[in-house]
């Protein structure tokens, strides 16, 4: 077999364990891991989280972060970080109740909230900031899910850290010049607006070479 693991007739849970064990597999191949790229998709109002260089023109003035239908636009991919530097190896399985930071790529900013009201729904604004992947405490939140890991199949929420409001989306659509974009705000509590599904990108997985795990 390969790596020199040798396998032997054995029950089939057994055996299914040790060729797990023998290829290196991360404890969950379904989870959703650090250093992953990928798009979020808002299972009620099914759109996609967005940024891109339109700032809010109330509020904060910060860079402006909305939903979006469109499955294909390349300003919809986030890449998962720890919530500081070292904190979240490269391809480990991100944990139910772990804090992270999800930084868009194109911009290099990071998901972010705080006290100024949404534009649309007047609820909590939600915003992209930061230069290089680099902003402050206000751009951690906490994976909230049912299991151990964060699966890829599965509906999560998103709860901020500083603020303790839940990334959401109820359906409010912006004008010019972001037409027909769905609002992202943040709310006080958990329902049915604020579960988020993982969908395309790349996924990393764990390498079994302990050299080889860049850390974020």
């Amino acid at each position: 077999m390969r790596g020199g693991c040798r396998l032997f007739p054995l029950p089939f849970l057994l055996l299914t364990l040790l060729r797990g064990l023998c290829h290196g597999r991360e404890p969950a191949p379904g989870a959703v891991t650090c250093g992953s790229v990928l798009k979020l998709l808002n299972t009620r109002h099914s759109v996609r989280l967005h940024s891109h260089e339109v700032k809010y023109g109330s509020g904060s003035g910060q860079q402006s972060v909305t939903g979006v239908e469109a499955s294909d636009d390349a300003n919809s991919y986030w890449r998962i970080r720890g919530k500081s530097d070292g904190s979240c190896q490269r391809g480990t399985p991100v944990k139910c109740g772990q804090a992270i930071r999800l930084t868009h790529v194109n911009t290099g900013k990071n998901l972010h909230t705080h006290h100024f009201p949404s534009p649309l729904s007047n609820n909590q604004e939600v915003s992209a900031f930061g230069d290089d992947g680099e902003g402050d405490d206000l751009d951690i939140w906490i994976v909230q899910c049912s299991g151990t890991y964060w699966e890829r199949e599965d509906a999560v929420r998103f709860k901020h850290v500083g603020t303790e409001v839940f990334l959401s989306i109820t359906g409010e659509q912006y004008g010019h010049p972001i037409r027909g974009q769905r609002e992202v705000h943040g709310m006080p509590t958990a329902n049915h607006h604020n579960y988020w599904k993982a969908m395309e990108g790349v996924f990393i997985k764990p390498s079994t070479d302990p050299a080889k795990h860049d850390e974020l």
